[in-house]
């Protein structure tokens, strides 16, 4: 059985942890960083999923005000899993606590960003629900 909760402070150096297994690589500190902003920020809700006591998982979600002709939503920031545990149903558990936070804020529509060419995280979105958006993501290079 998968435990979700609120992302704590003291669980950042494990989801460094897994996201470092999950890049086969370096996390900046702007990156765990950037994964402090979200511990106790209703508006940006983080959570972690235990087995056994132990993190193997997290989510970062968001909350966005209206703009460019969207309404208030919710979006799902990152999900990082251990790759040992992928398949388990952590990433789901953790994604069915996410849109209840959504949901008890009164969203209704949650957006993600993938790349094209991601076929394990498209494959997963598709199966927890996720389908394509109106939108187009666009870049501008300085």
């Amino acid at each position: 059985m998968v435990e979700v909760r609120e992302l704590t402070q003291t669980d950042i150096p494990s989801i460094v942890a897994i996201q470092k297994v999950i890049t086969k690589g370096k996390v900046s500190a702007e990156w765990s960083k950037m994964m402090e902003e979200h511990v106790g920020d209703v508006r940006r809700p983080g959570f972690v999923a235990l087995k056994g006591g132990k993190v193997v998982g997290f989510i970062i979600g968001e909350e966005k005000g209206e703009g460019f002709g969207m309404p208030r939503s919710g979006w799902l920031d990152m999900v990082g899993v251990d790759p040992k545990m992928m398949g388990g149903g952590v990433g789901k558990a953790m994604i069915k606590r996410l849109f209840e936070v959504f949901k008890e804020r009164g969203i209704t529509n949650i957006y993600t960003s993938v790349k094209w060419d991601a076929v394990d995280m498209l494959s997963f979105f598709k199966a927890v629900g996720f389908d394509r958006s109106s939108f187009i993501n666009l870049i501008y290079k300085l």
